[in-house]
């Protein structure tokens, strides 16, 4: 997942949050925790609907997880492809020093991803994304 936040505090008023979600019902998540445990990171809650998810959050760990994995993945390549190019820039410039420049790349991302995703939520377009990082002329 590759998400924009808003923030109350600090300088800027968002934040941006890559996630590499695993989900597995509850009754064969024994793999979830056999990844937790290889990999040494992400955390593992058990929801009320009988599935298990595994989360890693972060961009060094979701740049170097996806990296790793993406000559191995078939039906999701593009927007891994997508979160690993989001994840390197976010991993080489703090959120403050982005770039106008920057934040149009991570916007073509989110939609690169978005647009080949099945989501039930509505999707952002480009003009609600630009609005939020403030980049509205």
């Amino acid at each position: 997942m590759f998400q924009i936040k808003k923030r109350k505090d600090g300088k800027s008023k968002i934040r941006f949050m890559l996630t590499i979600c695993f989900y597995q019902d509850s009754r064969r998540a024994k793999p979830l925790y056999w990844i937790k445990r290889v990999l040494k990171i992400g955390y593992i809650s058990e929801r009320k609907d009988g599935i298990t998810e595994l989360r890693i959050n972060g961009f060094k760990q979701v740049k170097d997880i996806v990296g790793n994995l993406i000559p191995f993945i078939k039906f999701k390549k593009v927007q891994a492809k997508a979160i690993y190019s989001a994840a390197n820039l976010l991993n080489c410039v703090k959120n403050k020093d982005l770039s106008e420049k920057d934040l149009h790349r991570l916007i073509n991302y989110i939609l690169v991803i978005q647009n080949n995703n099945y989501v039930t939520k509505k999707k952002k377009t480009k003009k609600d994304l630009l609005k939020i990082l403030d980049l509205t002329p």
